[in-house]
């Protein structure tokens, strides 16, 4: 008998759920954590009484109600909805593109007027989009690419759009109402008292170490445990031995203000080419803050290199045909589980993290 039922490679979400509903059903856990602290990336830091979202902001949005009633039995959820503004040289936008984003645009009032408007300038666009720009222009019509969707793509991705291929973009929110709510899930807001909460709950009578790198101890940490769960890069657990799957980084500019109210808004997206950054958070409205002073951070999207933190996953197609080979290898794995961001080489929303992990956790665990 080994010492563990499971050892958790990460302290993430997937990671969190999976150990929660393995303790219910007697199972006895151990956590491998790499970073000093627990949670992934929806840990939150205390600053000047504001939780801040250490790695970008996380908003909380499903339309799952078995997973909404999940976490709202680990924490109690605030009303907020996420309403970003974009900001292109000065001039405000609202997010989604909606009918306030096009009176402002172009001083109209009716949806008749917006929709002529994007199909005269989408006109442009014949046959098949052949790259990204083409397809946006398809979608939005020309004036909106050119001020709210062209500069912010190129920070993000860091190549021009004529060269990204078009299915980036499948589709971009278009609204003809005058409704401001980023997302259209039923359930949306944030944790009160932040996602700490959250991850508290989730990890309760684990046993827990921070600081190591479980693929340097893998011998020895797979000798304490019957089963793994694995949420770390899935090309580093095969030693690279296809290649290594790409990704883009991220880097946070954080900083206290000595203003009550900074920009007004929790979100505000820089959709020129000339700012170096994608967005600026201001954390407290995240919660309704009233303190004296905020905390904004300013986000770049950069290059991944190993050693950096892998937050979005390029899945083009070059990449998609690596991964497949490393998931035909963990296909064979008897005593090991992938699962999550990394381990699944996907962009996962909370809601869905969640969702594979209680799906998993069910499968694995009745």
């Amino acid at each position: 008998m080994k010492k563990y039922d499971y050892v958790l490679v990460g302290g993430g979400l997937y990671s969190g759920v999976f150990a929660y509903l393995a303790k219910q059903k007697g199972k006895k856990c151990l956590v491998v954590e790499k970073r000093e602290h627990m949670g992934g990336n929806i840990y939150c830091e205390e600053t000047e009484g504001i939780h801040v979202h250490r790695y970008g902001a996380h908003i909380f949005h499903t339309s799952n109600k078995r997973v909404w009633q999940f976490v709202n039995e680990l924490a109690e959820f605030n009303r907020y909805t996420n309403s970003p503004v974009a900001n292109f040289k000065g001039e405000m936008y609202n997010m989604p593109f909606n009918m306030n984003t096009f009176s402002r645009m172009w001083g109209i009032s009716t949806p008749a007027e917006a929709k002529a408007k994007i199909d005269e300038q989408k006109a442009s666009i014949i046959g098949e989009p052949q790259n990204l720009e083409e397809q946006a222009i398809s979608l939005v019509g020309r004036d909106i690419y050119e001020k709210l969707v062209k500069g912010y793509t190129e920070k993000q991705w860091g190549r021009d759009c004529k060269e990204l291929p078009a299915f980036i973009i499948k589709r971009l929110p278009v609204r003809f109402t005058y409704d401001n709510n980023y997302f259209n899930d039923l359930y949306q807001g944030i944790p009160i008292g932040g996602y700490n909460v959250i991850i508290e709950k989730l990890f309760e009578g684990c046993d827990i170490e921070m600081g190591v790198d479980y693929l340097e101890n893998k011998e020895y940490y797979d000798g304490l445990g019957e089963r793994v769960i694995y949420t770390g890069t899935i090309d580093a657990y095969y030693g690279y031995q296809f290649g290594k799957l790409e990704y883009r980084s991220l880097r946070f500019d954080t900083q206290v203000v000595d203003t009550d109210n900074y920009q007004g808004v929790a979100v505000v997206n820089y959709t020129d080419r000339e700012t170096p950054y994608t967005r600026i958070i201001e954390h407290k409205h995240f919660e309704f803050g009233t303190q004296p002073k905020s905390v904004i951070t300013k986000e770049y999207s950069v290059d991944w290199s190993e050693g950096m933190e892998p937050y979005y996953p390029v899945n083009d197609g070059k990449n998609q045909e690596l991964f497949q080979r490393y998931a035909a290898l963990a296909e064979k794995e008897d005593q090991v589980i992938f699962g999550g961001r990394l381990g699944e080489y996907k962009y996962y929303d909370m809601d869905k993290v969640i969702e594979s992990a209680m799906n998993r956790a069910e499968k694995e665990l009745s």
